[in-house]
Order: structure tokens, then sequence, then C-alpha cells
């Protein structure tokens, strides 16, 4: 028999055929009732399902069932952005490891999983590099407003007139919110700009050159481009608010490539529309899917639809390190990217 699991939501459909190949899969997202499936992956510590006998492959036509005792399901897998809620985690009471395609873990209660003794693992360092393209991405196509002048083109306006100009990026200074892995990689490309960079994060680093901010706002004021790369979560809940805005003010540009609970999306709506901000590229949102209707109608801000790390390469990349962490567990063996 194949080793079970519990697939939470849906994650990259290469990975999905991986997994069903080497484990039976529970499909939580698509149970009818998820938790009558939890409570029937859990209900086996003690119980049996009858398997008949067979001879070779063929089922003998008569046979008595022979109860064959099965562990309850330790192991689920999730997404950065489904997660794991801590009641779902209260319903698998012999669940071990929770591995996440995603780096973000967030949206996976640590801390009931850490009291329950509950491994966590996520997929970093794969998807660091794509992110840092993404961002830039959205940095260029804002600022130079690369959308507004395809829809420009487009449209026949050009046989009418040119677009007006736009802000440069080039020699300008960059405020990161974050300065892990993703963050550092935003910053080596801004050193190809030409750029002055300054982070904030937790604490400052000693190996780390650049200027460090303790204060958010502070870091707005002096930046042009704000760029928030932290991880989600309580500690950074809003950590852009009305405040930082109005630091960053009327010259300035905020990005968000990190988590929709980063950004104060009210004040940041607010302030696209007043101008009280020159722009915004984004990536997440408060509520995803559900995007605020303002926002479509605003020419100074990029939309973008949690596509971060969305290419195949990182996609793959990602997935081999989810089934690398289950193949470790089942064999025995050190986790190979430990949360806690």
């Amino acid at each position: 028999m194949k080793p079970e699991i519990v697939l939470v939501g849906p994650i990259y459909a290469a990975t999905m055929r991986q997994l069903e190949s080497a484990y039976t899969v529970h499909r939580l997202w698509q149970a009818s009732d998820p938790k009558a499936l939890l409570s029937t992956l859990a209900d086996r510590v003690d119980g049996s399902v009858a398997f008949p006998v067979t001879e070779g492959n063929v089922t003998a036509g008569n046979a008595t069932p022979t109860p064959v005792t099965l562990p309850p399901v330790a192991v689920a897998v999730t997404s950065g952005g489904r997660g794991m809620r801590s009641d779902e985690m209260q319903a698998l009471p012999g669940l071990k490891l929770i591995t996440c395609f995603g780096v973000g873990v967030d949206s996976i209660d640590l801390a009931v999983a850490q009291k329950r003794g509950i491994a966590v693992t996520n997929t970093p360092d794969v998807l660091t590099e794509c992110v840092a393209d993404t961002t830039w991405m959205l940095i260029l196509a804002t600022i130079r407003k690369a959308v507004f002048n395809d829809a420009f083109v487009r449209s026949g306006k050009w046989l009418q007139g040119s677009a007006p100009l736009t802000d440069k990026v080039w020699g300008e200074n960059m405020g990161i919110i974050g300065f892990g892995r993703i963050g550092k990689a935003i910053a080596r490309r801004a050193e190809g700009f030409g750029m002055r960079i300054a982070y904030h994060g937790r604490a400052q680093q000693k190996d780390v050159a650049y200027p460090y901010y303790a204060d958010v706002a502070a870091l707005a004021d002096w930046a042009k481009i704000l760029v928030v790369a932290c991880p989600g979560g309580k500690q950074t809940e809003n950590i852009v608010d009305a405040r930082v805005l109005e630091a960053l003010g009327k010259e300035g540009y905020v990005f968000n490539i990190s988590r929709g609970s980063t950004i104060d999306e009210q004040a940041l709506v607010k302030a696209l529309e007043s101008g009280s901000i020159a722009g915004a590229g984004l990536d997440v949102f408060a509520d995803e899917p559900r995007v605020p209707e303002t926002l479509f109608r605003l020419d100074n801000v990029v939309l973008q639809l949690h596509v971060g790390s969305g290419t195949h390469h990182t996609r793959n990349a990602m997935g081999q390190l989810v089934l690398d962490n289950l193949a470790a567990w089942f064999a025995g063996k050190p986790l190979v990217t430990p949360v806690i």
C-alpha cells in the first residue's frame, strides 16, 4: 500500500501528479464534507479496515475479509496561500508533518504546530530570484508606465499625440522592508541600476553594508521606491500604514510582493486615489483573489495575481522540495528544509 497524505489545497499540477504516483492522496478541498474526511482519517488509530483475501492479483470470490489496522494519516501538504488552520491540525491527532509548497508559512498556525510537536517545512531559496524578477518587472512597468503605454498604443491614441513622460528608475533611493533572501536579491538588481539602497528588518544585520532604518516611516521618507518583501503574519500586519504612505509622499512609489496583510489596503487605495503617492505595483492583496475595484480604474497602479514566483522553473523546484521532504520523513531521515 502507498503511504497516505492529506493534500489541503491545490498546488502546482505537475507536483500533484507526482504526489498521486507516490502516495494515496486525500484531497481535502474537494471533499463534500472536509470535517468528515478528517475524522475518517483520524479515527483509525484503534480501528480497522477490512481487505478481502486475494490470490495473486485476483480477489477470491468468497474470501473472508482480513482486518488490517491502519494508523491515522500523519502528513499534510499545503500551499503558502492556503496554509493549515489549528482546527484542521486538531482534527488529525496523528499529524506529524506539514510540508508547505511555498516559502511563506504565516498561514500555518506555527504556535499550535510547535506545541503539538508537528514539524513544518517550506520551499526556500528556489523561488528567490523569480520573485526578485517580478519585483523589478513591477517597478519598471509602474514607474515607466509600460501597461499604460501599451494600452495607449493599442487604443490608437498615439495617432493623436504622445503619451505623458514618466519618472525614472536608475539612480533613485530604494528602501526595502524585509531583508532576507528575496530582499537581498532585489537589492543586487538595484545596484545594477546605480541606486542607493537602505533597508528595514527585525534587527540590523552585521554583514550588510546598506544603511538600516529602525523606523519604517523614516525609511519611506528617505526612499522614492519602497519595496515590501517581509514575511506576513501578525508582526508585520499593516507595517505600511497611512503614516508610512504619507512619509513616502507624492513622488514615491510602493511595491508589494510579500503578503497583502503587510499594507493597510484601505489607506493605500486612498493614497493612490488622492495622488498622495505617485503609484504602486501590487502582486498581493488582503483578500485574494478579491481586489478593491477602485484600483481597476486607476492608471497609477499595476496589478498582478500573486505570481511572484510563478515560473515553471520555480514551481518545479518548489515541488521537488516538497517531494524531497516527504521522502525524507517517510524514510526516517532528517527533513530537507525544516521551519520547526
